[in-house]
């Protein structure tokens, strides 16, 4: 199911991931939420598979939206991006880009990246 961008607000955190369509749809919730952690996945990629309910239960637990980047269907946003291989998560905070990791990453270490800067 996916999640318009613009049902959530800096005030009221989104609880689900929002799927993103295109380079404005992402620059926006970037812009309107504090801190968006953006995953960039690919359906045919086993650890993405894999990494897909933690970030649901992230979205969930904590203040960050998660936001859910299909690279084969935005090839152009995934290359602005610099995304080499998936699942690749980005994190924003205060619209601006301050971690970049490469493969599935443990929830609790998500956890500690997401709340050292939503404290």
């Amino acid at each position: 199911m996916a999640t318009d961008a613009h049902s959530g607000s800096p005030e009221q955190p989104l609880n689900e991931p929002v799927y993103i369509d295109g380079e404005d749809h992402l620059q926006s919730v970037v812009d309107d939420h504090g801190v968006v952690l953006v995953d960039f996945y690919a359906d045919w990629c086993g650890p993405c598979q894999m990494l897909e309910p933690v970030l649901d239960g992230l979205a969930s637990e904590t203040d960050a939206v998660i936001a859910k980047v299909d690279v084969d269907a935005n090839q152009q946003l995934a290359g602005a991006y610099g995304v080499r291989g998936v699942p690749m998560l980005l994190l924003f905070a205060d619209g601006e880009q301050v971690e970049q990791h490469t493969g599935a990453l443990p929830a609790d270490r998500l956890r500690d990246l997401i709340e050292g800067y939503t404290e």
